[in-house]
């Protein structure tokens, strides 16, 4: 893929490919066109030049939601859930996909609550269990984007992408979110955006490196972390 803005060129032949049942990260230091990658997976931008394949087929052209439904599902950077809604109202609303375009905001609670067992199980499973009746704008950052895990597992993706879903957390919240990818990745595929390639290894199949929006290097986490190239573009960045 490449992708131009004007004379600027954000993404330079970048030739990805993310094994089906793995995790993938996309790491880079700030600047090195990860976030314009997977706006072009996930179809918020089209490439200038280049082809986007999901399991044999051309979704080069195919629109956002069109993919969401083939199961190419995207979490954001930043926390995209209602911030005075409740975990289990969050979690309830993105059930309602199962109903197809309609949503039932002004509908009886009866009907509305045909989904709360399910969207019950969606927290406990990223650990929200005591959080079911908090307000999302009360919630803990780390906690806020597990409920974001949530709502986009509500889509019951087959493939799952993942916008930076732990910046700007503490490391307890790293630990946390870190094992949640992990155990939500048993039976999908994910590719996640990150700048720390030591967020990453101990939770990446595969990890491709962009450095000023082309491919520096690509492989394990053992492979990419001895690579000069690699090492000199984080030393340089501050992660080392």
């Amino acid at each position: 893929m490449t992708k131009q803005f004007g004379a600027f060129t954000a993404v330079k032949d970048v030739n990805l490919t993310v094994r089906r049942g793995t995790i993938h990260a996309l790491i880079g230091p700030n600047g090195a066109g990860k976030t314009t990658c997977f706006n072009l997976l996930t179809k918020f931008l089209n490439p200038t030049r280049g082809r986007i394949m999901y399991k044999g087929r051309d979704i080069t052209l195919t629109k956002p939601a069109d993919v969401a439904r083939l199961g190419l599902v995207r979490s954001f950077q930043i926390s995209a859930v209602f911030p005075h809604l409740t975990g289990l109202e969050n979690v309830r609303i993105a059930l309602q996909k199962a109903r197809g375009d309609s949503f039932d905001f002004w509908r009886s609670k009866a009907l509305l609550r045909q989904y709360d067992g399910r969207a019950r199980e969606l927290l406990d499973d990223v650990g929200l269990t005591n959080f079911v009746d908090t307000h999302a704008v009360e919630m803990p950052y780390g906690r806020k984007r597990a409920l974001e895990i949530a709502t986009t597992l509500a889509l019951d993706p087959e493939m799952l992408l993942l916008d930076e879903p732990m910046a700007g957390m503490g490391h307890e919240d790293i630990d946390r979110i870190a094992a949640l990818i992990k155990r939500i990745a048993a039976n999908r595929t994910v590719l996640m955006v990150e700048h720390n390639l030591n967020v990453v290894s101990n939770l990446s199949h595969t990890i491709t490196v962009l450095t000023r929006g082309q491919i520096l290097a690509e492989g394990d986490y053992a492979k990419v972390s001895q690579n000069p190239q690699v090492q000199q573009a984080y030393l340089g960045a501050g992660h080392a």
